[in-house]
């Protein structure tokens, strides 16, 4: 279901990212004196949002543009555009797992996540909260209500065989795992939720990343995120006798530009998510004209590099163009 309301919030945001693509236009000696600025050409401005980490893995904050170079199918770009972004506003996705593998850590991931949107959230902010099992599940809409997103996330049931739910610590569970839609619940995400909103996008998803009944295959759910500019996180979080799908992790995350982070205690569950926290709070804007402005659909690569190669960055590898 595609939802096309317009809030103030995506407004503004709309209308900073149109000041940034068309900067102001002086008028030429021959323009009627009458008659505003004629734009005749479109502008498409690509926005990369980057994360900086030293080799003691702290985030770096104080770096210039000419510390970064950026780079679209092996040919470099001149960054147009940058500013360290700590304000422009974030939508947030929160992804919960509530297969029957997570059953043992969901009191944990409950707790976390609550602290986790306490933390990251600002004003101006707005977050979602979705579980994922066999089906997909809205459990908040977009809000900047922190009570409701506390109770969306208690609400995460886990499900059992037989159709049942249960919530907290219930023990083993015998029988067979209930089916994972992953891919379902990334796909939806981005393309029925995240499509429509501006800014800054990320999703945090909390999961073994074992995906068993998805109707949408991985490729798919990837090329969601990455045609919505959506950054995915994924906290890989899994009982030792089902396993974790380490693979499928990576590739969500490295595609979009996201961090991946293992998890096998509660204690490092709180830890990856001030991680994350730190991460979505800390990062630059890169922005550059493409100099392949053919608009056929494909997609293209990106490459960001530091001159200091004591550093890492994390960014999006790359783009769909614009179709005509």
């Amino acid at each position: 279901m595609m939802f096309c309301k317009v809030s103030l919030r995506q407004l503004l945001a709309y209308c900073a990212a149109l000041a940034l693509a068309f900067p102001a236009v002086p008028q030429t000696a021959n323009q009627d004196q009458g008659q505003g600025p004629v734009i005749k050409t479109e502008v498409n401005l690509v926005n990369v949002f980057a994360t900086v980490r030293d080799k003691n893995h702290r985030v770096v904050t104080d770096l210039k543009q000419d510390d970064f170079k950026i780079s679209e199918d092996g040919h470099e770009e001149k960054i147009a555009f940058f500013s360290r972004e700590m304000n422009l506003p974030i939508t947030l996705g929160l992804l919960l797992d509530t297969s029957g593998s997570e059953q043992n850590m969901l009191p944990a991931i409950q707790d976390g996540g609550s602290r986790f949107l306490h933390r990251v959230l600002k004003k101006g902010d707005e977050a979602m909260i979705i579980s994922f099992d066999s089906d997909v599940d809205l459990l908040s809409d977009f809000t900047d209500d922190r009570s409701i997103l506390d109770r969306a996330i208690n609400k995460a049931r886990i499900n059992i065989p037989g159709g049942g739910m249960m919530a907290g610590n219930p023990g083993p569970v015998a029988g067979n795992i209930t089916g994972t839609a992953l891919y379902d619940a990334i796909y939806l995400a981005c393309g029925d939720k995240l499509n429509g909103e501006a800014g800054r996008k990320a999703i945090v998803i909390v999961t073994d990343a074992q995906d068993e009944g998805s109707k949408t295959r991985l490729e798919e759910a990837v090329e969601a995120a990455q045609r919505t500019d959506t950054v995915i996180h994924v906290l890989l979080v899994y009982d030792p006798r089902y396993g974790g799908n380490t693979g499928v992790a990576r590739k969500l995350t490295e595609d979009t530009g996201g961090r991946l982070i293992i998890v096998n205690s509660e204690k490092k569950l709180e830890e990856a998510f001030d991680q994350i926290s730190e991460e979505l709070r800390s990062q630059y804007m890169l922005g550059y004209y493409p100099t392949n402005n053919t608009k056929d659909g494909k997609f293209r690569k990106i490459k960001v590099d530091m001159t200091n190669h004591d550093l890492k960055v994390l960014a999006r590898k790359g783009y769909y163009a614009p179709k005509h």
